[in-house]
C-alpha cells in the first residue's frame, strides 16, 4: 500500500495556468515517488490537474467527495478510489485520517481552512505527519507574515514556525517531506520534540 499524501488545492477554473502546471508537477512528482495521492476528489482546477497526473504517471489517487459535489457532477470519476462522504467535516476527517503527510499548493478559503486545522492538531501534538507549504511566487507571503505576527506579538510560541516546511518550487517540496524538521510543540503541551518518520 503506497502512502497517501494528502494535497490541498483549488477546484477554480479561472486561475493562471501557471497554478495547473505545479499541480501538475506534484502530481507526477509523487507517483515517481511511489506515494499515492488522497484529495478531495474534484475533477477541475488545481484539484483536477494534480489527480489526472498522478494517475498519468501511474501513482493511486483517492478522492474523498461530498454527495452534493456528487450531484453536481464535479467528482474525478476515474480516481482509483473515490469515496462518498455526507459533509465537508466528514471529507476533511477522512483525508487527514490516511494521509502520511500534507502538501498545501495555492488556494481559496477552503484550502486555508483545511491546512490550518492540520497545523492545529499538529500543533496540540495529535499527530505528527509533516506539512509543506508550496509557497508558488510569493502567493503565501501575506499569510507567513501574518504567522510572523502571531509569534511577534506571543499569540504564539516560536515553535510555530517548525509545524510546517515551505517551499517555492516543486523540487523544493520532495526534500521537506522525506527529511521533515522536528517540531518544537509550544512548553503549554509539555511534549517532547517529535521527529516524523521520512516518507521515503
Amino acid at each position: 500500500m503506497p502512502k497517501l499524501i494528502c494535497v490541498y488545492c483549488s477546484s477554480s477554473r479561472d486561475l493562471d495556468p501557471k497554478y495547473y502546471a505545479v499541480g501538475e508537477a506534484i502530481g507526477r512528482g509523487l507517483a515517481q515517488r511511489g506515494w499515492g495521492l488522497i484529495y478531495g476528489g474534484g475533477n477541475a482546477g488545481t484539484m483536477g490537474a494534480v489527480a489526472r497526473a498522478t494517475q498519468a504517471a501511474g501513482g493511486k489517487v483517492v478522492g474523498v467527495i461530498p454527495t452534493f459535489m456528487m450531484a453536481r457532477e464535479l467528482a474525478f470519476h476515474t480516481a482509483d478510489e473515490l469515496v462518498t462522504v455526507d459533509s465537508m467535516r466528514e471529507r476533511k476527517r477522512i483525508m487527514a485520517e490516511r494521509a502520511d503527510a500534507f502538501i498545501t499548493l495555492p488556494g481559496g478559503i477552503g484550502t486555508l481552512e483545511e491546512v490550518s486545522e492540520i497545523m492545529v492538531e499538529r500543533g496540540l501534538a495529535l499527530h505528527d505527519k509533516p506539512l509543506v507549504l508550496l509557497n508558488q511566487e510569493g502567493y503565501y507571503d501575506g499569510l507567513l507574515a501574518y504567522f510572523r505576527r502571531m509569534i511577534d506579538d506571543r499569540f504564539k510560541s516560536a515553535g510555530f514556525d517548525s509545524l510546517f516546511g515551505v517551499a517555492t518550487t516543486p523540487e523544493e517540496v520532495w526534500p521537506l517531506l522525506d527529511h521533515p524538521v522536528a517540531f518544537k510543540a509550544d512548553p503549554l503541551w509539555r511534549q517532547p520534540e517529535a521527529t516524523p518518520e521520512p516518507l521515503a
